[in-house]
């Protein structure tokens, strides 16, 4: 649902305002995380996680409308690169709190995350609320000189298609998510600790260094070769973590995974300061709600194919590998052993 709701809802941040339409947006999410204080039920819980979805694709798509207008056109992607620093750091934090709640281990704790959770959205729109709205900016009219029934981004072809591209390459947010704690789990004898310290490490990273990656990307040209070196960058790594299921001692195994992990974020960096770049500079003036909602759909998108995809590419890859010797102990021949 969220997937198909950035449009819609960044058209609603082009006609009523981006500002106003965040803070609705934010205000509909925290709604929708405390109704999941009340679901007892399977029906409700799904009625609540398809709203929920929903809004949460939608702030997206009017945060970055909001910034385009407040925020002078070369320096937009080093705020989202602020942003995405500042994100990880609040993933980081609630990934301890949930930790917590989880050593608790009882109702309570599990309802006292998801009301902060709440709390925090709303603490959200407040802080929106406090913005000014930006100035409208009409954008070119229609050749029919009437209001186009469907979303302008929806009939740019080339557009769509340099979304689409970078949807492919948003497939590794479940790389280091999904595909690569179940290679190391199954297909090497990495402790499973390793997974824990890859994705410490990949937050870290992005917390420290998104800002520094991203103040290189100021136009197009640099917007390319920044998407163009993270996909490299990528390639590589996945490269480096196929190599961790060969036979070699446990501190080996981890400096692999670990350089693997580097070019993996390393490379995220890159791609995503490019690919903010790119949607920003190729959304044309007025529009650029519905442009953001399009683009920005890449990301559900790919966190719900990515599991289905990577899922059997890993059994594909582990089909085409030499099966592994199986080790037995060698006995001595000879007579059995009469000991007693």
């Amino acid at each position: 649902m969220g997937a198909v709701a950035g449009v819609p809802l960044g058209n609603l941040a082009d006609r009523r305002g981006p500002r106003r339409t965040a803070v609705a947006l934010a205000l509909a999410t925290a709604v929708c995380v405390a109704a999941f204080l009340t679901v007892r039920s399977f029906l409700p819980f799904v009625l609540a996680a398809g709203a929920y979805a929903t809004a949460q694709c939608g702030p997206a798509a009017a945060r970055q409308s909001l910034l385009a207008g407040l925020v002078e056109r070369g320096g937009r992607t080093g705020v989202l690169a602020h942003l995405q620093s500042a994100l990880n750091a609040g993933l980081a934090l609630g990934a301890a709190l949930g930790g917590l709640a989880l050593h608790v281990g009882t109702a309570g704790a599990y309802l006292t995350v998801l009301a902060l959770d709440a709390a925090a959205f709303a603490g959200c729109a407040l802080l929106l609320a406090r913005l000014p709205e930006p100035g409208r900016v009409t954008g070119p009219a229609p050749e029919s000189g009437h209001p186009a029934p469907v979303p302008s981004v929806l009939r740019d072809g080339p557009y769509a298609l340099v979304a689409s591209l970078n949807m492919v390459m948003l497939l590794r947010m479940p790389l280091i998510s999904v595909a690569v704690p179940l290679w190391i789990a199954e297909h090497t004898a990495a402790p499973g600790w390793n997974v824990s310290a890859l994705l410490v490490l990949n937050t870290g990273a992005v917390m420290l260094f998104q800002v520094r990656t991203a103040a290189a990307v100021r136009d197009l040209p640099g917007a390319v070769r920044a998407v163009r070196s993270g996909g490299v960058l990528m390639m590589v790594s996945c490269a480096v973590f196929a190599g961790s299921a060969l036979d070699a001692p446990i501190w080996a195994l981890f400096a692999v995974l670990l350089v693997a992990a580097g070019l993996q974020v390393w490379g995220e960096m890159r791609q995503s300061a490019g690919a903010w770049q790119t949607s920003f500079d190729l959304a044309p003036a007025g529009r650029q709600g519905q442009y953001q909602g399009f683009f920005g759909a890449g990301v559900p998108v790919a966190r719900m194919l990515g599991p289905l995809v990577l899922g059997p590419a890993v059994r594909w890859a582990e089909r085409s590998r030499p099966t592994a010797p199986v080790r037995t102990s060698v006995r001595p021949s000879g007579p059995p052993s009469t000991a007693r």
